[in-house]
C-alpha cells in the first residue's frame, strides 16, 4: 500500500562512500532526514564535522571510518564495520569516485589504474560485501553514483568515461541477479551540478556557456535537486524499481 510512510527510512542504516563532502554529504543529509542512520566511509577526514553536525540535527546516528576503498579486503572490514555499530545494512550508496584529465597520447597508464581502481573495482567489491548481509536479510537498496559520461564520450578523461560507463553495466547485472533477494540496484547520474568543484567549469569562457546551451532550461543543476531522487531510490517507493540508471540532469541527454 503507498501512503507518505512509504518515503520513510525510519530504522534504516545507510553506508555511504565519500558521504561527508561534495554530493555525499547531501546524500547523507537526505537520507537521514527521513529517517535513517548514516555511516560514512571515506578516505580522509575532510567534512566530518559538519556531517555529523547536520546527521544529527535531523535526529539520526552517524559514524565514519577512515578508510582506502581500493584497499586489499576493505569492503569486508567496512560492512563488518557497519554491522558492528548499527546491526545491519539496508542501503549501500557507492558515491565515492575520481577524475583525471589528460590528453588522449599522453595519458598515463598510472592515472588509468588509479581512477578505475575507485570508481569501478572499489564499488564492485563493496557492493558484492554488502549484497551478502543483504541477500540474508532479504531486502537492501543498492544506490550507484553514475554520470553524464555512463552515456557520453569523454574525451580527456578516458577512464572515468569508462568507469561510469561500467558502473551501468554492473548497476543492471546486479539487479538482475540480487532480484530474487528482494534487493533492488539502481543508479543515479547527475548532470551538470553547481558546486565548488564546478565552479571553474562553470566560469569558463567556452565549456561554461557550452553546456548551458545544451541544457533545456539553460539552468545547472543544485545539489539540493538530488536529493529526492536519492530518498526516493533508497525508500520502499521504489520496491519495483531496479536496473535503472535515473539522470537528473535537467533535460541534458535530450540534446
Amino acid at each position: 500500500m503507498f501512503d507518505q510512510n512509504s518515503f520513510s527510512l525510519a530504522g534504516k542504516v545507510a553506508l555511504i562512500t565519500g558521504g561527508a563532502h561534495g554530493l555525499g554529504q547531501f546524500y547523507s543529509i537526505a537520507l537521514s532526514e527521513y529517517g535513517a542512520d548514516i555511516f560514512v566511509v571515506s578516505a580522509s577526514q575532510r567534512g566530518w564535522d559538519e556531517t555529523k553536525e547536520k546527521v544529527e540535527a535531523n535526529g539520526q546516528q552517524v559514524a565514519f571510518l577512515q578508510q582506502d576503498i581500493t584497499d586489499p579486503d576493505a569492503a569486508d572490514a567496512i560492512v563488518q564495520a557497519v554491522i558492528e555499530k548499527f546491526g545491519h545494512l539496508d542501503i549501500l550508496v557507492n558515491n565515492a569516485g575520481i577524475q583525471l584529465r589528460n590528453d588522449v597520447l599522453e595519458f598515463k597508464d598510472e592515472d588509468w589504474r588509479k581512477v578505475i581502481d575507485v570508481n569501478l573495482n572499489g564499488l564492485y567489491y563493496l557492493s558484492h560485501a554488502a549484497a551478502k548481509v543483504m541477500s540474508d536479510q532479504q531486502h537492501g537498496k543498492i544506490i550507484n553514483i553514475g554520470s553524464m559520461q555512463s552515456y557520453r564520450a569523454g574525451k580527456r578523461i578516458f577512464p572515468y568515461a569508462a568507469s561510469k560507463h561500467a558502473v551501468m553495466g554492473l548497476t543492471k547485472a546486479y539487479a538482475d541477479a540480487l532480484a530474487p533477494y528482494h534487493i533492488q540496484v539502481n543508479g543515479l547520474a547527475p548532470g551538470y551540478i553547481s558546486t565548488d568543484m564546478t565552479k571553474p567549469l562553470q566560469e569558463d569562457p567556452v565549456r561554461g556557456p557550452e553546456i548551458a546551451a545544451h541544457i533545456p532550461s539553460g539552468d545547472w543543476g543544485k545539489p539540493e535537486q538530488l536529493m529526492g531522487p536519492m530518498v526516493f531510490l533508497a525508500s520502499a517507493a521504489s520496491d519495483y524499481v531496479t536496473g535503472v540508471m535515473l539522470p537528473v540532469d535537467g533535460g541534458y541527454l535530450l540534446r
